[in-house]
């Protein structure tokens, strides 16, 4: 058999693997040993790129930002937060299901999970709206859509990931997520309020100037938290890693003296779930890079050029397709493996047809995004479901409105770039 044969039954092997919930990490590893064998690539240098993709220095924020966002959970900074959120929005209605999903925008600005985002802000809020009177399925559906800022909102774990891969500086993309995370949360409070008017959900209060200036008092150490990250990085002052690294330092001592909601006893549980999460995502970034390596010799990129070329060759077709294979894809895998696979396949031919390489970092992420509420895969929909109680299935026609009005936002960042690169600050 000729060599694409041998690569089409080494590719279907590990489909079935995957399928039968083998991990992700083990099925590209394997994908991957397969297809260097087939071409005769030297198994040697997988051990060596292993080594050397994950020996570098800005791979080091990942880690802690991932301890941030549990520290932030366990100090109980999330919660006022939200508190805070629901103090400024309880006047409208569905109050607080806005409130929900800006507690997510602002959770996200600390932790860059997703899934902490949705599980962390779900498990708060989804009984608060149960007890005002939201469908249940409504509450939690909403906690999995919010979530999806949590990867777009700096900081993020995958815009870390995305900038080591294609080599780009990881405080621009940092930067370059801010507005269309915005966006992002205004779109999906817009469904919100239109499906609370719609049903008649929440309760509506006067809004009380009081309350919100307690909440906020309140919610003083999310907020500087925010500031270190935000600001640090956009003015220069931090690098991400340095950012990060003063950040965890922030968190723990808030929640060791100032909440006193940490206890010296439950760190090693909080060290060992980032811990966990860290070493799901250190294994992915470094076989990914390998994986490159193969692709770059089985012409993947070439491949998918002239698949995008069939539909048309203006920058706008290029872009759109981009976008549709980045959803596609989304809709089957979460957005690490999405991003290891596709970014260096689709970032270059974007960039060829005249899109700024930041500018599509945030089109592709925001689309692998979307991919957390879009069956069948819609990981936020799993984690809403777990911390809930509430089916999977049940979920996906909440979701579905979610997505609406995320695709809309999704469309404008894409074709507003000013919103991706307007922020970053230009040399001189």
């Amino acid at each position: 058999m000729d060599n694409s044969t041998l690569i089409t039954l080494v590719s279907l092997g590990v489909v079935v693997l995957f399928l039968l919930g083998v991990p992700i990490f083990l099925v590209i590893g394997m994908w991957v040993t397969g297809a260097s064998l087939v071409i005769d690539f030297t198994l040697a240098n997988i051990g060596v790129t292993l080594f050397e993709g994950l020996n570098f220095f800005g791979l080091l924020s990942l880690p802690l930002f991932i301890l941030t966002g549990d520290l932030i959970a366990a100090a109980g900074i999330a919660k006022r937060l939200a508190e805070f959120a629901h103090a400024c929005l309880s006047w409208m209605r569905g109050g607080l299901g806005l409130a929900t999903i800006g507690s997510c925008g602002l959770f996200a600005a600390i932790s860059g999970s997703n899934s902490a985002t949705t599980a962390t802000i779900g498990g708060i809020m989804q009984p608060l709206l149960v007890k005002d009177g939201y469908d249940s399925r409504f509450a939690a559906a909403t906690a999995a859509a919010g979530g999806t800022v949590g990867i777009i909102i700096p900081p993020s774990i995958i815009f870390i990931v995305y900038g080591f891969l294609m080599n780009l500086s990881i405080s621009d993309l940092f930067v370059a997520g801010i507005l269309p995370g915005m966006l992002m949360v205004i779109a999906m409070q817009a469904v919100c309020w239109w499906m609370c008017r719609k049903h008649g959900w929440g309760s509506i209060s006067p809004l009380d100037v009081g309350r919100v200036v307690r909440s906020a008092g309140s919610a003083y150490l999310g907020f500087f938290a925010i500031f270190i990250v935000i600001f640090g990085i956009y003015s220069g002052i931090f690098s991400p890693t340095e950012a990060a690294a003063i950040t965890v330092g922030f968190c723990l001592i808030a929640g060791l003296i100032v909440t006193r909601e940490i206890r010296w006893r439950a760190l090693p549980d909080i060290l060992l779930r980032s811990g966990q999460l860290t070493g799901m995502l250190a294994p992915m970034i470094a076989i990914s890079i390998v994986m490159q390596q193969v692709f770059a010799l089985l012409g993947a990129a070439e491949t998918v050029q002239s698949f995008i070329a069939w539909f048309g060759s203006g920058d706008v077709v290029v872009l759109l397709v981009c976008m549709g294979i980045v959803l596609a894809a989304g809709t089957i895998l979460e957005s690490l493996p999405v991003t290891v696979i596709f970014a260096p396949i689709l970032a270059p031919i974007a960039i060829a047809a005249g899109v700024d390489p930041v500018h599509f970092s945030v089109i592709f992420l925001v689309g692998a995004a979307i991919g957390f509420i879009t069956p069948p895969f819609g990981l936020n929909l799993f984690v809403a479901s777990g911390v809930t109680g509430i089916p999977y299935s049940k979920l996906v026609r909440f979701a579905l409105m979610y997505m609406m009005g995320l695709t809309i936002s999704w469309l404008i960042i894409a074709f507003v770039p000013w919103l991706s690169l307007g922020l970053i600050p230009q040399p001189g």
